[in-house]
């Protein structure tokens, strides 16, 4: 598996990251499928511990990744394709603002089967002044809670 991200990485298809909070391991992050030509385009799949769920690990994560994609890799699109079933994961899409656009039937094989996922998308002119600006100022302080 490491000689495969390192491979990937190297040809330029991919972005694998770790994801650390408090000095241990929390969970992974890739930006892969990496496009270039006249699609500039990328897709993110992650995964976080659930001991740190809902701490805002995963969105801070993947809002620093996709800032990274648009404004340093120069990417223009990136999507993040999601089991209807798996609520966690949408939730981190939907609150940074990830566009759904619809269901790709039979999308990935996993767990022995085809399955369906959800297409969630953003680019670049969507979030002019970067995705964590854009979610750390839609976050309510903690005087507002």
């Amino acid at each position: 598996m490491v000689r495969h991200l390192r491979g990937e990485a190297s040809a330029g298809r991919m972005l694998p990251f770790v994801i650390d909070y408090q000095g241990r391991l929390a969970g992974q992050l890739t930006v892969a499928g990496i496009t270039w030509g006249s699609m500039c385009s990328a897709h993110i799949g992650y995964w976080v511990d659930e001991a740190v769920a809902g701490r805002g690990v995963m969105p801070t994560s993947v809002a620093l990744a996709v800032d990274h994609c648009f404004r340093r890799v120069g990417l223009h699109r990136v999507e993040v394709c999601i089991r209807p079933e798996n609520g966690p994961s949408r939730r981190v899409a939907e609150k940074l603002g990830f566009r759904e656009e619809g269901l790709r039937p039979r999308y990935l094989h996993i767990d022995g089967g085809w399955r369906d996922h959800l297409v969630y998308a953003l680019t670049a002119e969507e979030v002019p002044e970067g995705l964590l600006n854009r979610w750390h100022q839609a976050k309510p302080s903690a005087s507002q809670k």
